[in-house]
C-alpha cells in the first residue's frame, strides 16, 4: 500500500487500522494514556472502560478510577485471593498477576512482570515503579532431602513494597522481604532480606550500596 503523501506514510492507512496501532502502543507504555488527547480519549476510554469491566466481572479485583490495563495482561483473582487497586494504575502487556495484592494510587508497572501473593499476598505502596520483566513471590517450597520438592508443603509470608519505591528491570523479590518507602532496587537484583527506607540496593543477594537521601 502506497501513501499519497509519501511525507505522511501513514495516510495509506484507515482510521481503524491507526486506532489498532495505537492500543498495541498503548499497551507496551500505558503512561501515554494520560497524554492522550480529546479525539483519542474518544475511543481510549470506552476500549479501557470495556477491558476493566470485563476484568472485574469474572475476577475479584477492584480497580480504581483513571486506571490502564493492556489487553494481554492476565489477572486472577480467587475468592480469599483478591485484588485491590488504588487510581491511576497502569499495567503493561504481558504482565501475570494473582492475587491477594493490594495496590495504592499512581502505580505503574511495566510489561512482563509475574506477581504472585501466595496465601498471605503482596501489598505495593502508593506512587512505586515496577521495572520490565520483574518477579514478586511471595510463596516458597520446602526443601528438605528426604523428598521431591514438589511434594513439601509450600510456604508464604507475604511481602511488602513501600511507597515510592523504585524496582529496576528484571529483580527478583522472595518471599518474607520488606521493601521500605523510596527505596531503589538495582537492575537484575535478587532481593532476599528486607530493605531499609531509602537504601539503593543491587545484587544478588541484594546488598545496599547507597542512600537516596545522599543523591
Amino acid at each position: 500500500m502506497q501513501s499519497p503523501n509519501p511525507d505522511k506514510p501513514w495516510l495509506a492507512y484507515s482510521p481503524e487500522q491507526l486506532i489498532e496501532q495505537h492500543k498495541q502502543r498503548l499497551n507496551a507504555m500505558p503512561w501515554l494514556y494520560y497524554s492522550l488527547k480529546p479525539k483519542q480519549l474518544a475511543w481510549a476510554e470506552p476500549w479501557q472502560q470495556a477491558v476493566q469491566a470485563k476484568l472485574q466481572a469474572l475476577e475479584t479485583v477492584t480497580l480504581g478510577t483513571n486506571s490502564f490495563i493492556a489487553e494481554t495482561v492476565r489477572i486472577f483473582a480467587e475468592p480469599g485471593r483478591a485484588i485491590e487497586c488504588g487510581e491511576r494504575l497502569t499495567v503493561a502487556e504481558g504482565c501475570f498477576v494473582h492475587g491477594p495484592l493490594t495496590i495504592g494510587d499512581d502505580v505503574g508497572i511495566n510489561h512482563g512482570c509475574s506477581i504472585d501473593g501466595g496465601r498471605a499476598g503482596v501489598s505495593i505502596g502508593s506512587q512505586t515503579r515496577i521495572g520490565p520483566g520483574c518477579r514478586i513471590y511471595a510463596f516458597d517450597h520446602g526443601m528438605a532431602p528426604d523428598m521431591p520438592v514438589f511434594q513439601q508443603a509450600v510456604r508464604s509470608q507475604g511481602i511488602v513494597i513501600g511507597k515510592d519505591v523504585w524496582l529496576g528491570s528484571n529483580v527478583c523479590v522472595t518471599d518474607g522481604v520488606t521493601i521500605g518507602d523510596h527505596a531503589v532496587v538495582g537492575m537484575g537484583a535478587v532481593v532476599t532480606r528486607d530493605v531499609p527506607a531509602y537504601a539503593i540496593v543491587a545484587g544478588n543477594p541484594a546488598a545496599v550500596i547507597g542512600d537516596r537521601r545522599d543523591k
